[in-house]
């Protein structure tokens, strides 16, 4: 097949381009803008745009399909030219679902956990020589790409994202994929800008248990109310999960099979440990034994990104996390405050998405930085101009967290001048963002610091 990709630099549209053109399919591509590492990764492949730009030259009838990504507009000069000429456009999640339409589909979708319950899935199935075919939302160790699909595997494992599919097909993407095995991870309202009320955002979750193949099963966490109340109103077979019991040690955790034998995991966290019994459900239904996977797990590293551990010395660590909603950043800062109680945490968040940075949603961030001594909240200006969107007040923000002594920027210098001021002895510091701290190097604020 011959296809071309209307924004071919997305974070999943560039995997989705390089799974095919592996698989031996004919790739052009276009976007506005392509940003590390998707320029690096298409350029080795041999389908990084010559230009950056749309050019609708490009479209012509002897292209088979257009793929098209969330991040191209309704007004696209080339997807206007491919709805002239007639062509067939598919979104990457429509794409990927006629990928998968004779494997069994697994889909992890939730607001928080999405990600680390199918990196752990993957993790397992890779230790186990269970081939797949895979999409997840961040790369993972041991695997070269994001997307893979294979002729041969008779599993699909995608992470399941709520956000709409593109601009001309308005629903959530986790509705083109009609799974066999479902998860959820948990509800917690975001995208405030396509999901204005909770209510509203519930229902898509609502419509994904919906989307459930006949026999297929709903793994959740029962703990979970909103979740639950979705659940007991169907009649599809559910296996509902808590937290794996476990034993803070250190940067681990140790945890026990059913028979009783411990198992010294690299991930640590009430949350990681609801992600690692959704992950286990998942492999138990696919067929894989208790033990392998256990095993399998005491070498799972996390996703990148979540929860990475940057630097750990005798001073105290360093953690990147993507968090950027209210139950992720509540979750990774309960996670580093229980497994470090003796160190002074700080924690810095940057909010960068429509919906942090939106008035109308901030009071959903109330104490979620209540666990840490010194509290920060930093937000680029040239991000929320970005957005359209009006700055919020430094006091709207503070009373927004419930946080008195809550520490709020908008210049990186002046944010760098105050952590740089900081008692970084027997310290540890999680940065939280989708974004970047307006590029922030933290391998060189490390440095700065003397560790």
């Amino acid at each position: 097949m011959k296809l071309h990709f209307i924004a071919i630099g997305g974070s999943a549209m560039h995997n989705l381009a390089i799974a095919l053109r592996v698989k031996g399919y004919d790739i052009s591509g276009s976007d506005d803008e392509i940003f590390e590492p998707s320029r690096s990764r298409l350029l080795k492949y041999g389908i990084l745009p010559e230009n950056i730009g749309w050019f609708p030259e490009k479209i012509t009838t002897d292209l088979d399909a257009i793929v098209l990504g969330m991040h191209a507009r309704a007004d696209n000069p080339e997807l206007i030219r491919a709805l002239e000429l007639g062509l067939k456009i598919y979104s990457y999640p429509e794409f990927l679902f006629e990928q998968s339409k004779n494997k069994k589909r697994i889909v992890i979708g939730g607001s928080h956990g999405k990600t680390t319950i199918t990196s752990m899935i993957l993790h397992v199935l890779q230790a186990c020589n269970i081939e797949t075919d895979y999409m997840v939302g961040a790369q993972l160790e041991g695997f070269d790409v994001m997307v893979k699909l294979l002729e041969t595997a008779q599993w699909m494992v995608m992470e399941g994202d709520e956000y709409l599919t593109s601009p001309i097909d308005r629903i959530p993407k986790f509705l083109h994929y009609h799974p066999h095995i479902a998860v959820i991870s948990g509800i917690g309202w975001d995208h405030i800008n396509v999901f204005p009320t909770f209510e509203n955002y519930i229902d898509q979750f609502r419509l994904f248990i919906n989307s459930i193949e006949p026999g297929g099963c709903i793994i959740y966490d029962h703990s979970d109310n909103q979740v639950l109340k979705l659940v007991e109103e169907t009649n599809i077979r559910s296996i509902g999960y808590e937290m794996h019991p476990f034993k803070a040690v250190g940067l681990k955790s140790m945890v026990r099979d059913s028979s009783g034998k411990s198992f010294e995991l690299q991930v640590f966290g009430q949350h990681n440990m609801l992600n690692l019994n959704a992950a286990r459900f998942v492999c138990k239904e696919i067929g894989i034994d208790e033990i392998d996977f256990y095993q399998a797990m005491t070498s799972f590293k996390g996703a990148s990104r979540r929860l990475e551990l940057l630097f750990s010395g005798e001073s105290g660590s360093i953690f990147r996390d993507f968090a950027h909603a209210p139950s992720k950043v509540k979750a990774s800062v309960l996670a580093v405050r229980q497994q470090f109680p003796d160190h002074q945490l700080i924690a810095c968040l940057e909010l960068h998405t429509f919906s942090s940075l939106n008035e109308a949603f901030i009071d959903e961030y109330l104490e979620t930085l209540q666990p840490a001594d010194v509290g920060i909240v930093f937000y680029d200006p040239h991000a929320v101009a970005l957005k359209r969107l009006p700055e919020i007040g430094f006091d709207r923000i503070r009373k927004a967290f419930g946080k008195k002594d809550l520490f709020v920027f908008s210049d990186k210098r002046l944010l760098l001048e105050f952590l740089l001021n900081q008692e970084w002895s027997n310290t540890t510091a999680i940065f939280m963002s989708s974004g970047n701290f307006d590029g922030i190097d933290l391998n060189q604020f490390r440095e700065d610091i003397g560790w």
